[in-house]
């Protein structure tokens, strides 16, 4: 035993030495390298380029100036206002046309003002650009190249002059954007090179491998593909004023419109004499009559102007003024302003009208036509669509209006392509609820899916989840259903919030009922619910089915077809005589709550082209829904099949008792 303790005091002795000796080393102390503010820009990798170098779109942004504006020390983040210049030069041998450029924002600046460009997301300043936006050039649309103009930079340039407020961004910190780019087809722009503390620039050059529509002699851009496209046809053109058509095609097959509305801004003071198809939602003068517009036009009659708004808002005539002289005549005008999907009816997926427009100096040219700016156009509960500036386009051509087989083409065009966008935190217009044949409750929709009012205070709770309900109270309007969710809680022995939850204010909604669930098939329940007075007609609902919607096999009620490139989206609409979906209407009785417009159709599905479906656990129910193309919102939760679940939990306690008895032996 003596000789093995000796080895072991050696060994210690041994480790006790390593261990002196490596705590003898210095210590290099390693700190991470911290990142740079958000507010603040990398060092450049090298130095920034000059616009001589560049031989494509010179780009350079410039932070001019900015100081502290009140409120001081009121806000989260303290606002400075902000001037800055966006340059664009055309270096290239080919004409740059209808450019757009990308600014990348980013400290919730708010843009008052912005020179020689016009936001190409339809909207108007002043407004938050913080997240970055788009601007498309207005008046000068066109660069010309240096050859075309013997080096002209007031041909080849422009200058963008920004004036707004930023929050946060202290001085001497500068606020620049995160980035610079052109937004044209075509063009790859590198990440820009920050020269200074001021100025980003970068120079875009065309891309090799994009295969342009056009060549570089075309006077006009190619036509572009949308969710919805408007033309801006002028037909007529005298001095002083013109007609112009304009038209709308959906090209979208779940997008749709009901009750149009479209506006857009004037930009050089033209005010509408005269229409045909449509009309301003407001008739009004009084903007002319105490403008410019007397002076010019001194022998007009004020009373026949329809609208002298910059900003008008024009809306569809009834299908009663379809074939009146004087309003009507107009080929696709006058549906109430309704555009449906080319899937439903080719003939009612487009909408127009003509409108007579006088214009003021320095336009009265006949050859002078400067189309509005700042297109917009939405719906009730219709998707929300972002509508691009008017592009110089080919001519349109129509038929002759001497009946001879001929086109006419016209004076001017000019194309606007929307698409359907998703603003951030815009709450749907519509909602779902989902119910089963196993499962006694309605998973309602969710508590203010459609939003809520800004202003509850303790009357009912945002967060609180929407409560189960009876079937019976699905006919019910929300401030009615109160007694029956709460009777059913305590019913079912479950919690009732204080206060309760506010309601989903949707205008539509929609019950999915899992109807029957057999060996060979199942079948479903569909309940549309108009909560609203307004009346849709020929409607259409879309469940998105991923895993169940290829068994599809009939809508007894409604027609029903699959459609889309992957076949998972089941496409419903009214048949003839079932195609209005009524508004919500009063009870027989005074005393009895509001009726609202319904209809309903069963749906059958095989499982023999969906083997391993499992209806009950998810594959029953949509993923998405759609109501004349507006998503709904849906539930989070599906109906609990009680039988199916208690299976396995019984199982599982099972085993765990079993092996608690083992151990415990």
């Amino acid at each position: 035993m003596a000789p093995d303790r000796a080895i072991i005091s050696t060994l210690l002795l041994l480790l006790l030495l390593i261990l002196s000796l490596s705590s003898a080393q210095p210590l290099t102390r390693i700190r991470p390298k911290s990142p740079p503010a958000d507010d603040e820009l990398p060092p450049a990798p090298a130095p920034a380029p000059s616009s001589d170098l560049c031989n494509g779109i010179w780009l350079s942004y410039t932070f001019t100036s900015g100081k502290k504006i009140h409120p001081i020390k009121k806000l989260p983040k303290q606002p400075y206002s902000f001037k800055s210049e966006l340059t664009i030069i055309n270096n290239d041998e080919v004409a740059l046309k209808s450019w757009e450029v990308y600014v990348g924002f980013q400290h919730d600046e708010f843009l008052v003002s912005a020179s020689n460009v016009v936001l190409a997301n339809g909207s108007s300043l002043p407004g938050l650009v913080g997240e970055g936006t788009v601007f498309a050039g207005y008046p000068v649309a066109n660069l010309k190249t240096a050859i075309q103009t013997a080096g002209d930079m007031d041909q080849m340039s422009v200058n963008v002059e920004f004036e707004g407020t930023q929050f946060g961004v202290v001085p001497p910190r500068v606020p620049l954007p995160h980035n610079i780019s052109l937004v044209n087809d075509g063009y790859i722009c590198p990440k820009p090179v920050r020269e200074g503390n001021v100025t980003l620039n970068t120079c875009c050059a065309r891309d090799p491998k994009f295969k342009a529509k056009m060549t570089i002699t075309d006077d006009f851009l190619p036509r572009k593909n949308g969710d919805l496209t408007i033309m801006y046809d002028v037909t007529k053109s005298y001095t002083g004023s013109y007609w112009a058509q304009v038209t709308m095609a959906n090209h979208n097959p779940l997008g749709r419109l009901d009750y149009w509305k479209l506006s857009w801004n004037w930009m050089q003071g033209e005010f509408i004499v005269d229409m045909k198809g449509a009309y301003p939602d407001v008739v009004d003068a009084n903007d002319c009559i105490s403008g410019p517009q007397a002076a010019q036009y001194t022998g007009l009659d004020w009373s026949t102007v329809l609208n002298c708004q910059r900003r008008p808002t024009l809306v569809d005539l009834p299908p009663q003024y379809a074939n009146d002289t004087l309003l009507g005549k107009i080929p696709y005008c006058c549906r109430n302003g309704t555009i449906l999907p080319q899937g439903m009816d080719e003939s009612k997926s487009v909408s127009a009208f003509l409108m007579h427009v006088n214009k003021m100096p320095p336009q009265m040219n006949q050859s002078l036509i400067d189309p509005p700016q700042n297109w917009q156009i939405k719906g009730i509960l219709n998707p929300n669509y972002k509508c691009g500036p008017p592009v110089r386009v080919s001519p349109s051509e129509f038929p002759s209006p001497t009946g001879l087989p001929i086109n006419t083409t016209v004076f001017a065009s000019w194309q606007v392509v929307c698409n359907i966008t998703k603003p951030k935190n815009a709450a749907p217009k519509c909602c779902v609820s989902f119910s089963s044949y196993f499962n006694d409750s309605i998973v309602p929709c969710k508590t203010c899916a459609c939003g809520c009012p800004t202003s509850t205070g303790k009357t009912c709770s945002t967060t609180a989840p929407a409560m189960f309900l009876p079937p019976e109270a699905q006919l019910l309007p929300f401030d009615n259903r109160t007694k029956l969710s709460v009777a059913w809680a305590r019913l079912n022995h479950r919690s009732i919030p204080n206060p309760l939850p506010c309601s989903d204010n949707c205008g539509v909604s929609i019950n999915w009922h899992l109807f029957t669930d057999f060996n060979k098939g199942w079948s479903a329940r569909v309940t549309i619910f108009n909560w609203e007075e307004t009346v849709f007609a020929d409607w259409f609902v879309a469940a998105e089915m991923k895993n169940a919607a290829a068994g599809f096999q009939k809508a007894y009620s409604f027609n029903g077809t699959v459609m889309g490139e992957t076949n998972t989206t089941i496409f419903m609409q009214g048949i003839e005589g079932l195609n209005y979906l009524m508004g919500e209407t009063n009870g027989t009785r005074p005393i009895d709550p509001r009726v609202p417009g319904k209809q309903q159709s069963v749906l059958s599905f095989t499982k023999k082209l969906t083997p391993g479906i499992r209806v009950a656990e998810r594959d029953g129910f949509p993923t998405k829904f759609y109501f004349n193309g507006e998503e709904c919102s849906l539930p989070s939760i599906i109906p609990i099949n009680s039988a199916y679940k208690k299976g396995p939990l019984t199982i599982i306690s099972v085993l765990i008792a079993a092996l608690v008895l083992v151990f415990i032996q």
